[in-house]
């Protein structure tokens, strides 16, 4: 990344790759644990951005409140029980239900006495699973944003951890590939299907073609990992370059899918000009020409070796500052004058001595 400004056109989901991944060769392979027998086991290193990628469920994850409300904690032989009492009233008026947790016996608790929570706060350490997460800050109508800033700050925090420094924005793409999908619940009435998997996009789009004329379509988030991602894009052509290309074409020929070859890959593999920078279409109209007219004559090479020159003795006549031919040793109809005897100046040409030959005794015949 060079830091300036982003053009129409720009391939920004390479550069943030390349960004995430060229570093990622100075962060370790292993997987520490924190010192000590009551500490989770927490992975880090290259192993931990792979798995936020993925978007899989971590090893000792915390334990998430389903609700919001004020927390109480008791102490139970197996371990730290949490209890979280709702302030919120359901639709009679009605408190709601209070929720209960039971913690591992060995943990540190990150809430304290009485401290109010939200849906999706952890209640001891360790990492937070993206997917909980996301599910309980939608129920909440909280959206995606605090899990967005969540995958971020993971990301960077193994990387700062080595000492590497990536701007946010590289990550936030990544992180928004993972988070475009949605699954339809309801179709209403718009062309979707129930339980199709579509780009959130295009379901904003179809629900706003009803405006408030017809029943729209209700959908849930979706987190995918970048394998996942990739293969749940539109162009069936970039997913089969990917991976399970067999099952990838069946599906598509089954679905009678079309590509319409709008990404960098596709076209790359049926050997079109990419969609990108000057394979943009807004270029391919422009037509190159010199700046000024020149004239036609101009551009005429000499027909002759007498022509050229006498073109180099007009150059070299112009106050004396061109091309001396007589230095060069040019004459018209004749040939380049070699400098013999290196002192400047043209010598005659002189007849190529013969010289003799020599038997060598390599020719005589052997006894």
């Amino acid at each position: 990344a060079t830091g300036e400004g982003t053009e129409i056109g720009d391939a920004v989901g390479i550069i943030a790759a390349q960004s995430i991944g060229e570093p990622g060769t100075q962060l370790t392979m292993r997987t520490f644990h924190t010192g000590g027998v009551a500490g989770a086991d927490i992975t880090h290193g290259l192993p931990r951005v792979v798995e936020i990628f993925e978007a899989r469920n971590p090893k000792g994850a915390a334990t998430l409140s389903e609700i919001g409300g004020r927390v109480e904690i008791e102490d139970s032989d197996r371990g730290p029980r949490v209890t979280v009492h709702p302030d919120a009233l359901d639709e009679s008026g009605e408190p709601l239900p209070e929720k209960e947790y039971q913690l591992p016996r060995r943990t540190r608790l990150l809430v304290t006495q009485g401290e109010l929570v939200e849906p999706g706060d952890a209640f001891n350490e360790g990492s937070r699973s993206p997917t909980e997460l996301l599910e309980l800050r939608t129920k909440a109508q909280k959206g995606s944003t605090e899990t967005e800033l969540y995958l971020v700050g993971e990301v960077q925090k193994v990387y700062k951890s080595q000492g590497v420094d990536i701007h946010d924005k590289h990550i936030e793409l990544i992180i928004r590939q993972m988070l475009k999908k949605v699954r339809v619940i309801e179709a209403g009435d718009t062309s979707l299907l129930p339980g199709e998997l579509a780009d959130k996009t295009k379901v904003d789009r179809e629900n706003g073609k009803l405006k408030k004329k017809g029943e729209h379509a209700t959908f849930e988030p979706l987190i995918l990992g970048i394998t996942k991602a990739s293969l749940a894009t539109e162009s069936f052509l970039s997913a089969a370059s990917f991976q399970e290309t067999t099952k990838v074409l069946t599906d598509a020929a089954i679905e009678g899918k079309v590509d319409h070859l709008l990404g960098l890959k596709e076209n790359v593999i049926i050997g079109k000009l990419i969609p990108a920078a000057t394979g943009l279409k807004r270029y391919r109209q422009i037509d190159i020409g010199p700046s000024d007219s020149v004239p036609a004559h101009l551009y005429a090479r000499p027909d002759t070796e007498a022509e050229l020159l006498a073109a180099l003795e007009e150059i070299g006549s112009v106050d004396g500052d061109g091309i001396d031919l007589e230095a060069l040793g040019l004459t018209f109809g004749g040939a380049p004058q070699h400098d013999a005897d290196g002192d400047g100046m043209p010598t005659e040409s002189t007849e190529a001595t013969e010289i003799p030959e020599i038997d060598s005794p390599l020719d005589e015949p052997s006894n």
